[in-house]
């Protein structure tokens, strides 16, 4: 299919074929027949992508400092490798469509195939033919709505909820500054709410459109009688509030909100301005209030609501992001809003770049409403994009899964040890098209029957969310593949017994990416202190660092939550220096009435072997960034081997100190052993009842948690 695409790095937009998104539960896939360009938000968003890396910098602050974070905790190399994916990448752009369902899988059976709905999202609601956008962000259209007017939803959405914070009631006096598309539809819904519109623009041409939809007055922001003319529009008393639409780098809308609102006026701010406030004259004098509206209502930026498809009561939330939707084009059905007149420009999604051109000024015309559109009888929903035609190795590798992780210590690895990288599969297709050509795979989709039933691909690596590891795992070894999976191999018991049923089943090698046990550092202190039988304390100290309950890691749905989805990282580490099985364990965490922090990501953890080794684990997110994330205590038999944050170390043996010089966490030995045990026929690095003891350990982990008891270890219990 085709979509619009920039990217990142370079700045370059374009139209490109990549495959169709997949669709999964709570998702609904639309083949779209018009999508909006906002010309405001997608100006800026394709600005930035223009830019030089100086300029990315400065106008994103916040990520440089991120990064400098991530220089002191991993170092100046693998800093940089993760900055240059990020940069590497394409940017899906657009996120208000109109189009028909194809195939609905929304829990709430919702919408069947041939409705006609609107669609919000960025990163869903995308310039494509075809597009997969979660059930709480797709809306049906009355049938007198045209599929033109339906693409403006999301922007109408956006602007109801500002005018929703604006609380204005029938009669009162409300001034719009900025009179943009946004701008545009706030006059209009004002209106159809009974209130008395004031506009102020830097654009003749938007003040008379505004006074054309209804506007009562509007005026130029640099007019000399500007005061005058808002002080008889309100009879002396200013304005009851101001709604700010306009996008600037000053503060002058807030300024001038301020000079004209009535005492106890509202402030509310929509667009992107300078939030710099002046205390004084007015503000404080008049107690004003300053309101924030965020985007399509309530649910953005919510996960549960817009990705894992929970509404909220209609009785207590009132007005969502999907209700705001609908109320839209029901006013739109009423004939309250009139769309046609912002529409002044439509072009098929062949002549996308010609649209932007006049958005970023390279082809002055004046502009407010850009649709593009869809060709009806597209047919183009194959799975597969197929490019390069590389020769086939030995080792024929699939990836299932190719995020930034993936991108920076899997693939690249890959492809230096030799292997052939057949086909990648992600469930974006703009993101597996920008890993075709990235590391030149010979095809690329969003389907991962098209690796897994695959038969020249003999390898399959798999790297998505946490939710599908065990059943891509399943997949991949009864077709006979081998397997080499991202941690955690499963998120709960059930999963990981029908992978050992599986496994027993179709006997191939199975790899778990146990990356730190390969790391040279601990090869080198195993090495020093493994010639002991004596039996070994290791003690482990992760400042993982706070993440907060929305990610998806934290999600018990998606990512299972840090102690099944990285402690087991620590467990695997402490069974390869203690050489022994894992036979109980006992867990406490801390107390806290902190809603935002999660207790058990504070944890205390103690783990017996059967050797006699014992391994202790402090695992806080409650700690300062600035310390280092993780260091490691080996004893063994009057000998000690220190691991500070895999970045150096210290060997302790026979009353001398050494030195030990570190070279990463082990990604690039970890993929190069299991590709070599591959190419000899030999079976994984790690054995298989190792890599399921790891992960049966983070299970009773929670068990211990929840009981206040040991939890005995037994890979009996998997049988």
């Amino acid at each position: 299919m085709k979509q619009v695409i920039q990217n990142f790095k370079t700045g370059k937009l374009y139209v490109d074929d990549v495959p169709p998104p997949a669709v999964s539960e709570g998702m609904v896939l639309v083949e779209n027949d018009f999508s909006l360009i906002s010309a405001g938000t997608e100006r800026s968003t394709t600005k930035v992508a223009q830019a030089s890396l100086l300029g990315k910098a400065k106008q994103r602050p916040d990520l440089v400092a991120q990064v400098i974070q991530n220089i002191r905790k991993e170092g100046l190399r693998a800093t940089f490798n993760k900055v240059q994916t990020k940069l590497d990448s394409l940017k899906a752009l657009g996120y208000s469509t109109s189009g028909r369902v194809l195939t609905s899988l929304d829990t709430r059976g919702m919408f069947k195939p041939g409705d006609r709905v609107a669609c919000a999202g960025a990163d869903f609601a995308s310039h494509a033919e075809v597009v997969s956008v979660p059930q709480n962000l797709v809306v049906k259209i009355p049938d007198n709505v045209s599929s033109e007017e339906a693409a403006f939803t999301t922007l109408g959405a956006i602007a109801l909820q500002g005018v929703r914070q604006a609380e204005p009631r029938l009669g009162e006096r409300v001034a719009v500054i900025g009179l943009g598309l946004l701008g545009q539809l706030t006059v209009q819904l004002l209106k159809a709410n009974g209130c008395r519109v004031f506009g102020i623009d830097m654009a003749e041409s938007l003040i008379q459109l505004a006074i054309d939809s209804g506007a009562d007055k509007a005026i130029h922001r640099n007019d000399g009688n500007l005061i005058s003319e808002c002080d008889h529009f309100t009879n002396g008393f200013g304005f009851d509030s101001v709604v700010i639409t306009a996008a600037t780098s000053t503060n002058d809308p807030i300024v001038l909100s301020t000079e004209i609102l009535r005492k106890k006026g509202r402030i509310v701010l929509v667009g992107a301005v300078k939030m710099d406030i002046p205390r004084e004259p007015y503000f404080y004098r008049n107690e004003l209030e300053l309101k924030i509206s965020c985007s399509y209502g309530p649910g953005r930026y919510d996960v549960n609501y817009e990705e894992l498809g929970q509404d909220y009561p209609y009785a207590y939330v009132r007005w969502t992001e999907q209700r705001n939707m609908e109320a839209f084009l029901d006013l739109i059905s009423q004939k309250a809003i009139n769309l046609q007149s912002l529409i002044t420009h439509t072009f098929s999604i062949d002549e996308a770049e010609k649209a932007y051109d006049i958005v970023m000024g390279k082809t002055p015309e004046p502009h407010i409403g850009i649709l593009l559109k869809y060709a009806e009888d597209s047919k183009k929903r194959g799975s597969k994009v197929a490019v390069n035609h590389a020769p086939q190795q030995q080792i024929n590798v699939g990836f299932i899964g190719a995020g930034s992780f993936a991108q920076s210590y899997l693939v690249p690895h890959v492809k230096s040890w030799g292997a052939s990288l057949d086909g990648v599969v992600t469930s974006k297709g703009i993101t597996s098209k920008n890993v075709l050509d990235k590391f030149s795979f010979n095809f690329c989709s969003t389907d991962s029957n098209d690796i897994v039933g695959n038969d020249k691909i003999n390898t399959v690596f798999i790297a998505t969310p946490h939710s599908s590891h065990a059943p891509l795992v399943i997949d991949a070894l009864k077709a006979s593949k081998r397997v080499f999976v991202e941690k955690p191999l499963a998120m709960d018991l059930d999963q990981l017994k029908e992978v050992v049923a599986t496994k027993k089943a179709h006997d191939l090698p199975l790899l778990v990416g146990f990356n730190r046990r390969f790391a040279p550092i601990s090869r080198e202190i195993k090495k020093e202190l493994g010639r002991s039988s004596e039996p070994f304390v290791v003690n482990i100290r992760v400042n993982a660092g706070f993440i907060p309950k929305d990610h998806w890691s934290q999600i018990p749905e998606i990512g299972g939550g840090r102690i099944v989805g990285e402690i087991c990282h620590f467990i695997d580490l402490m069974q390869f220096f203690t050489g022994s099985d894992p036979i109980r364990v006992f867990a406490e965490s801390i107390n806290t009435p902190n809603d935002k922090m999660m207790a058990d990501d504070n944890v205390s953890i103690t783990v017996k072997f059967d050797n006699g080794s014992i391994g202790n684990l402090v695992y806080v997110a409650n700690g300062d960034k600035s310390l280092p994330k993780e260091q490691i205590e080996v004893f063994n038999a009057g000998n000690v081997g220190v691991i500070n944050d895999f970045r150096s170390g210290t060997l302790y043996k026979g009353g001398k100190v050494i030195k030990l010089k570190s070279d990463g966490k082990g990604h690039k030995e970890e993929v190069y052993e299991f590709l070599d045990n591959a190419k000899k026929g030999n079976d994984s690095p790690i054995s298989f009842e190792s890599i399921c003891l790891t992960t049966l350990v983070t299970f009773k982990i929670l068990d211990s948690l929840k009981t206040g008891l040991p939890q005995q270890i037994d890979f009996a219990d998997l049988e």
